[in-house]
């Protein structure tokens, strides 16, 4: 399956207006971002677990990077609520599952193999930082390479000087309603800039975004992260 799957054009859905569907496990289902391959893929999604449910123990061949949107995720490492990033690097493996039923952003098999920190950061409790504007606040997530992935919190009326993108942009807005020069986002907008993109950034009404950048031109096929 190919949905979004060429790097090099710009993407733009409202996944809250997608259709869910069905996974191989019984009670999980997604919302395809982007995706590159049949059940083992080079995925972006948004998936949900209802109560109960359960996926079966996999290893993680390209790795996985998780933020928890709503309910709690759990597997037997821990639990994670609502605000928690997580990372599972390349050959890590788990048995994930949801007693209460949560959703999640999903992002499979696009981690450099040598990126081998594994990660849970509860952004609910985490410290913010100043962004480079007046307005701007920064939770860095995590860093390796030119991949750089925040949360990204706008005052309403916020703006941001334009700038290009050299290896790419992702953003998937959490709350309220963030703009650029192309056009306007409201909550659960997925938006993905390719290499060499340009925009200016503001939110009139202020927002909260998920932010990666740089990991574009850095994504691996399959034959490449399993060596």
């Amino acid at each position: 399956m190919e949905f979004h799957a060429d790097l090099s054009q710009r993407a733009l859905l409202e996944t809250n207006a997608l259709a869910w569907m069905p996974s191989p496990m019984a009670g999980v289902e997604r919302r395809l971002l982007d995706r590159s391959g049949d059940e083992v893929a080079r995925a972006t999604s948004i998936v949900r677990y209802a109560p109960g449910s359960r996926f079966e123990h996999h290893v993680h061949g390209g790795g996985e990077e998780i933020l928890v949107l709503e309910g709690t995720f759990s597997d037997e490492h821990g639990d994670y609520s609502a605000g928690t990033y997580l990372r599972n690097p390349v050959g890590s493996s788990h048995r994930p599952f949801s007693e209460q039923g949560c959703t999640i952003l999903v992002k499979l098999r696009q981690m450099h193999p040598a990126d081998q920190q594994r990660l849970v950061i509860d952004t609910t409790h985490a410290t913010w930082r100043p962004g480079l504007v007046h307005g701007l606040h920064v939770l860095p997530l995590h860093a390796f390479g030119s991949e750089h992935v925040a949360l990204v919190r706008w005052a309403p009326a916020t703006v941001f000087q334009p700038h290009g993108h050299p290896g790419g942009e992702e953003i998937l807005v959490l709350s309220g309603i963030f703009q650029d020069d192309h056009g306007t986002y409201p909550a659960g907008s997925w938006l993905r800039n390719p290499p060499g993109s340009m925009h200016r950034p503001w939110s009139e009404a202020g927002c909260t975004i998920w932010v990666k950048t740089g990991h574009l031109p850095s994504t691996y096929n399959d034959d490449e992260l399993l060596r």
